[in-house]
Order: C-alpha cells, then structure tokens, then sequence
C-alpha cells in the first residue's frame, strides 16, 4: 500500500509533509505535491502533517477522489522530488477551503 495526496492538496501545496517524509517519496509541481507510489514506504508521517488532510493512505482514498491515486503515479514520473519545506502560496489558505479543483490543476 502507498499514500496518495489528493484534491485538497491543488493550489494550497503546502510542504509540512516533505519535512516529515523519511525517504523523500514527494514530487512537486507547479500547484500540488504528489507521492511516488515506488518510494513511498508507508510510514504515515505525512498524513496528519498536511493541514488540508490530502494525503490518504491508498485503501482510504475517497471514492470522489479515487482518479488521484493514477493522477499520482503519473506526475511523479514528470515531476521532481520536494526534500525540503517551502513556505506555502501567500493564498494557500483561501483555497484550502474550496471544493472541486481538478480542473486547477497544472501538469
């Protein structure tokens, strides 16, 4: 089993979880982090770490948000690893609350 980061995560991105991960499984991309399926070794650090609760362990995906765990698989191929905290969007906070954001998404 791998953890997923999910909708929640778009545009908010904050990195409180890559501070925590143990072996460095995060990718970043232009408005959300994702999880390397490969890497991950299921610790569940990063899952009470992140302050807008995206990140699942694959079993308790959401079935809204079950689309993410592929989502996952795929941008951590494009994308490059996070290994340290970065300071969040200056209007993360407004966006941890909104809804629906897949179509924000920036590959």
């Amino acid at each position: 089993m791998t953890y997923v980061v999910t909708e929640a995560c778009i545009k908010c991105k904050y990195t409180d979880c890559v501070d925590v991960c143990p072996v460095d499984c995060f990718r970043e991309g232009p408005n959300m982090l994702v999880i390397d399926p490969e890497e991950c070794i299921d610790c569940t650090l990063c899952v009470a770490e992140c302050p807008v609760e995206a990140i699942f362990a694959e079993d308790d995906v959401p079935d809204n948000m079950k689309e993410y765990t592929a989502i996952n698989a795929e941008l951590c191929k494009l994308w490059k690893p996070i290994i340290e905290r970065k300071d969040a969007p200056p209007d993360a906070d407004e966006w941890a609350k909104v809804k629906d954001k897949k179509k924000l998404l920036e590959k």
